[in-house]
Parts: C-alpha cells; structure tokens; sequence
C-alpha cells in the first residue's frame, strides 16, 4: 500500500528539504504552506526528482487555529474516504517574531510553535492511530535553553523578547512531544522530536539582526552570541533536514518512541526541563485551554 506523509510549512527552506527527503524514501508527500505559488514551485521541485508517487500542496494558514482545524478536517476526510494510511506527520511550521504580535488574541510565537502542530497532531490522532505503523515528527530547536519554564498563561510575566519566547514555545512543544510519545506508547503511533541545529532561513535572515529579541542581561552579549548563533546556522537546509527525514523513515527507530533526534541525525538525550512532569501537565491545560479541538 502507498506510504503517505504530510510536511507542514514544507514550501521552502527546512520543511522543503524535508518533503524530498521523505519523497526519495517512497512516500507520497503532501507539502502543506499559506502561499500556493510557493507551493506549486515545491512540488514541481519534488516532482522533478522522480520520486515514485507525485507530490501534492495544500494551502493551510497554520497560524490560525481555524485554519488547522480545517486542514485537519480536509486530510483526515481525504484518508477516510480512500483508504489510504496516513503513515507520517511532520511538523515543521515554526516562526520567531521581532515585536509581539497576537494571533486571535494569542501571542503569535506560542500559536505557531506550539499551538498549531499541537491542535494538528489532536485532531488526525484517529488517522494516525488508524494508519498504524504511523510516526509523528515535531520540529523542536536548541534555542528551549533560553526559555522561561513557567507555563500558568500563553505569556511568562515581562518584556517581550522574540528570542526567548520563540524558545518558550519550542519548550512547550517539546515538552508536549515526549507526553504525547508516553501516552500513545504501544498504540502503534512513534512520536518523536527533531532539532535541526542549524541553517540559513527565512526565519534567522535577518531576525536576529534587532537585539530587541533578547533580554536586556543578554544584549551587552548579543553580538557574540548572534554571531555564534549565526555561524551555526549558515549550513544548507538539506543538511538541517536530517533529523526530520531520520525521525520519520529510519527502520531502526520501528517500535520505539519518545526519542529527540539531535543534529547530526543522532538520538540524544532530550532537554531536561521538557521531561518535567508539571511542565507536561502545564503544558497540556494551557494547550486544551486555548486550542480546544473543537471550535468555539
């Protein structure tokens, strides 16, 4: 039977490598993104390859919980009616945010690193755990080092900074990964997380240039960090998309769950704050608090 995957955010950069390296190991990938003439260019890029099943977009605005709910709703609608396995979710999406912004009343940086692949992942469980051996693939990043652990609201009390904020949603996610790995252990659904480590992007170019995204204890610093920072993301995403295509195809991963794989498409041992137990739970009330699965 055909394998199937869906990559979020999977236009360009990162999420695109990702889409052809899923497509070489014989999937049918479904390459999700906001912008179809950027999603028309991915897939003719895939297409190009040869791969044996033609690659697909969907237009998905993945920074509206609607809009998730609705992609939701389309790809497990589509599975059902087919027949077809829904073998591989990965979700790439992510964005880092200068100036707070809201999303439907949301801190921006929170909806789209955490809450969107969160309320994805909820809502095609059923066609996932249908679909099984199936595997789930978070995109998480280094920069949860940088994150405050306090999940009480969307928003740790203070200033707005792009940086650590971006980390805290990564955090949350992370930590969400391994209690989701956890819960459907032995359901046939593998969770797993990978951290890219670094690559040039639309997100890091030029984001990092304003030091209003770090705190200001970090800001005398910034230079030297952002330069540090910089260099670890100079590689070509091809490379930066290893972890992903590992966690999702790699037949040595079959049967286990719960496992980070690191940037050299390695497993390594997760961040220790994302396997804290009352982060989990934080994580998880603030998540059915402001993504619930059904609309309201």
């Amino acid at each position: 039977m055909k394998k199937t995957a869906v990559v979020t955010a999977g236009t360009a950069g990162i999420g695109l490598e990702t889409a052809l390296g899923l497509a070489a190991a014989g999937y049918a990938v479904t390459v999700v993104g906001r912008d179809p003439g950027r999603g028309a260019r991915a897939v003719e890029r895939v297409n190009t390859t040869g791969p044996a099943h033609p690659a697909r977009f969907l237009s998905a605005d993945l920074a509206s919980l609607d809009g998730v709910r609705a992609l939701a709703d389309r790809i497990a609608s589509e599975h059902a009616a087919s027949g077809e396995p829904l073998n591989v979710l990965v979700n790439n999406v992510g964005a880092m945010f200068a100036d707070r912004q809201d999303l439907d009343g949301v801190e921006a940086s929170f909806v789209v690193n955490h809450l969107s692949p969160y309320l994805l992942t909820e809502l095609l469980l059923p066609t996932l755990t249908a679909s099984v051996p199936s595997r789930v693939v978070n995109v998480t990043s280094g920069a949860v080092g940088v994150a405050k652990r306090v999940f009480d609201s969307v928003e740790p009390p203070g200033g707005y900074y792009g940086f650590h904020w971006y980390g805290r949603a990564k955090l949350a996610n992370l930590a969400y990964t391994l209690d989701l790995a956890t819960r459907l252990d032995g359901t046939g659904v593998s969770v797993f997380a990978a951290d890219p480590g670094g690559a040039a992007t639309d997100m890091t170019n030029g984001t990092l240039a304003d030091p209003k995204i770090v705190s200001p204890a970090l800001r005398l610093m910034w230079p030297l960090v952002r330069r540090k920072f910089e260099r670890s993301t100079s590689g070509p995403a091809s490379v930066a998309a290893r972890p992903s295509v590992v966690a999702a195809t790699d037949a040595s991963l079959t049967g286990r769950t719960g496992i980070v794989i690191g940037a050299r498409a390695t497993p390594v041992a997760p961040f220790r704050a994302a396997t804290d137990p009352r982060i989990a739970e934080a994580v998880r009330r603030l998540s059915e608090r402001h993504a619930p699965l059904a609309a309201v």
